[in-house]
């Protein structure tokens, strides 16, 4: 099948189709019936606890855009807020993620980034490229777990067609261990049957200790189709991975790029330690198939180096620390001005993994406690947006409207 993309490519045998608020079936030739075209309903109110249907899909057909939009608030209640689609009639979904970690923002805080895949414009609204086939119908759904009302603007593109007989159903699991075991990789992903591709991951880190030190000399792992004590790809260190080296700051790439690095401010108005860091990577141009099965992890460790002068300090640190790695260096023979090297360490992980599987498959459904703990505001986080005033407009919204649409005006 042809590359669409390729915008030169005349896509024929497809139709578009678009479902908002003002179209949920997405019908042809139905958008903004609303107020007569007038914009009577780009959104709506969605009350604590309820579920909203954006879209029932059916194919073949394949999602090539999502936008949604919604208000800045505080980490758990943006946490709060799930994505889940299911496939083919099953009861059980195969999304089931935070929503704000669907579009690359872990943490419950959106960020400004853009990748080939997704982005957050100018840190206010999220979107993805990531496309979602429909061979026979499909239910995506939002559920605001959270305790107050949030409106949301949404749209999916999509196309209507056959599809190529290789699309596989795209399957996101979240997964999060706050804080890790000592010495046990934290696991990105797990328990999907291939024939499959691993598309990606985005990965957010809370940093539990040694903020001030190095927390990303862990190594990424894929566990290929009965992979057991090693694994098939071993990586060389966390920022490695993200094709960065040296250290992790905030970045856009195509295909990997840190969209948060959150600490205490220094002079310069650059963190002078790092409490909360994430990372994305997509498997476009370089992709990782399986026929069976794939583990997907990461490790916890770090690496710390202390002047030589602080030999008392460096001595007190590393007797509350394991050693980890060949790498360890200083000490009294040494021509190395340092004191230092690589230890395990004990963070806290999550990890939203993105992949294609021939068939659909269930996966677990988050706790809303596994997606909020320990999210909250940190103290120089304070007061940086308006989220009481909003919080309450959206609940009075919800209250008063429900769907923003006031009464259609008689015709003229």
């Amino acid at each position: 099948m042809s590359n669409w993309t390729d915008l030169s490519m005349i896509p024929r045998g497809m139709s578009l189709r678009s479902s908002s608020f003002e179209n949920p079936q997405g019908a042809k030739g139905a958008g903004g019936t609303a107020w007569r075209g007038r914009k009577g309903a780009p959104s709506k109110a969605i009350g604590a606890g309820q579920r909203e249907v954006l879209a029932s899909i059916q194919g073949p057909a394949t999602v090539r855009h999502f936008w949604i939009a919604f208000r800045h608030a505080v980490p758990e209640e943006l946490r709060a807020l799930h994505l889940e689609i299911f496939y083919d009639g099953l009861a059980e979904p195969s999304v089931s993620v935070p929503l704000l970690d669907f579009f690359g923002l872990p943490h419950g805080r959106f960020a400004e980034y853009y990748s080939a895949i997704s982005s957050c414009h100018e840190g206010r609204s999220i979107s993805t490229y990531l496309p979602i086939p429909v061979h026979r119908d499909a239910r995506i759904e939002v559920i605001n777990r959270s305790d107050s009302a949030f409106v949301i603007y949404y749209q999916l593109t999509l196309t209507t067609g056959e599809l190529d007989p290789a699309a596989g159903y795209l399957h996101a699991t979240f997964r999060r261990e706050n804080p890790t075991t000592k010495a046990r990789d934290f696991v990105i992903l797990d328990g999907l049957r291939g024939p499959g591709r691993f598309a990606g991951c985005n990965v957010g880190i809370r940093t539990l200790s040694d903020h001030e030190h190095w927390y990303g000399e862990g190594e990424v792992k894929f566990y290929i189709d009965g992979d057991s004590e090693l694994p098939t790809y071993c990586g060389t260190g966390l920022e490695d991975y993200v094709c960065s080296a040296w250290g992790l700051g905030t970045h856009s790439g195509h295909w990997s790029g840190s969209a948060h690095l959150i600490g205490p401010p220094s002079d310069d108005g650059k963190p002078r330690a790092t409490d909360l860091a994430s990372f994305y990577r997509w498997h476009g141009p370089d992709p990782v198939p399986f026929e069976r099965d794939i583990k997907v992890t990461i490790q916890q460790m770090g690496t710390a180096a202390f002047p030589d002068t602080e030999k008392e300090a460096f001595t007190a640190w590393l007797a509350e620390r394991d050693p980890a790695g060949w790498l360890w260096f200083g000490g009294e023979n040494s021509e190395v001005p340092l004191l230092g090297g690589l230890y395990e360490r004990v963070d806290d992980y999550c990890a939203t993994a993105f992949v294609y599987c021939s068939e659909p498959q269930a996966v677990p459904v988050p706790g809303v406690s596994l997606a909020t703990d320990g999210v909250g505001l940190l103290p120089y986080e304070r007061n940086r947006w308006g989220w009481q005033r909003s919080r309450q407009l959206d609940q009075y919204l919800f209250e008063h409207w429900g769907s923003i649409a006031a009464p259609l005006p008689p015709a003229n």
